[in-house]
């Protein structure tokens, strides 16, 4: 198996129930709290910056497809921080094989090695399969990034995002800046803007890794989020944004 590590900006605390008030009670969801930076990180693959000891690391480690791996074959771990303006994930990925098969960034897009990142702005759940409500963006190892449209189309969101990594050995650390739009965003609207992002404000959050080992498919999607099945597929993040964690922003 290949050993990756991918950064993603990002900060997490999480329990599967978590109280924070005695109204904020996060049923059946992992709860991460994200730290505010008024320093943006440099989007480079080295995650040096000091801000990012406050942040804590959330597990990368519940198979939705493929066997059971052992933390020899692979492991993932995700860290959040935040400003006004943007999410920043640092991911972590151990594994050994990094494979691009497809060239053309809108085929197959979910079987490619892939960071993917679902996020809720609202964290409102329900169907997002072809709306936004919340998005489910794959990031190449070209750092392209494509998600569905509501014309159940691929499309190429990189302006959404900024990414990088870098291998370290059997890691890959991957570093992403994330502007978060809510679900008023259309398709080729050069005029649409992100939310700006405060302390108190939840999203849903998730993190998963496509890994191909060099086949035309994904032998195995690894993510943060323990997802029950449906009729056998625990492969629902892509459709079902209930399945996400929840990420709180805090200073």
């Amino acid at each position: 198996m290949k050993k990756v590590v991918f950064w993603v900006f990002i900060t997490c605390s999480l329990s599967m129930v978590v109280s924070v008030n005695a109204a904020d009670t996060v049923e059946n969801k992992s709860y991460y709290r994200a730290p505010f930076t008024a320093q943006a990180p440099v989007i480079d693959g080295v995650a040096d910056e000091s801000f990012w000891q406050k942040a804590e690391w959330k597990h990368v480690n519940h198979v939705l497809i493929g066997g059971a791996l052992s933390e020899e074959d692979f492991s993932g771990r995700m860290k959040i921080v935040w400003d006004n303006s943007r999410l920043y994930l640092l991911a972590e990925i151990v594994d050994d094989v990094m494979s691009d098969v497809y060239a053309d960034p809108l085929t197959h897009f979910w079987d490619d090695e892939a960071l993917e990142i679902f996020i809720d702005e609202d964290a409102s759940g329900g169907d997002h399969q072809f709306n936004h409500s919340a998005f489910a963006y794959h990031i190449a190892l070209d750092n392209q990034v494509v998600d569905s449209g509501p014309d159940k189309a691929p499309h190429l969101y990189n302006d959404h995002l900024q990414s990088q990594w870098k291998r370290y050995g059997g890691k890959t650390v991957w570093e992403v800046a994330i502007k978060v739009f809510d679900d008023s965003f259309v398709d080729g609207d050069k005029t649409a803007k992100p939310v700006r992002l405060k302390a108190g404000k939840k999203l849903g959050f998730m993190l998963a890794y496509c890994d191909n080992d060099g086949g035309k498919s994904r032998e195995h999607f690894v993510g943060s989020e323990d997802i029950v099945a449906v009729n056998g597929d625990r492969n629902r993040g892509w459709i079902d944004a209930n399945v996400f964690g929840v990420v709180e922003l805090v200073r």
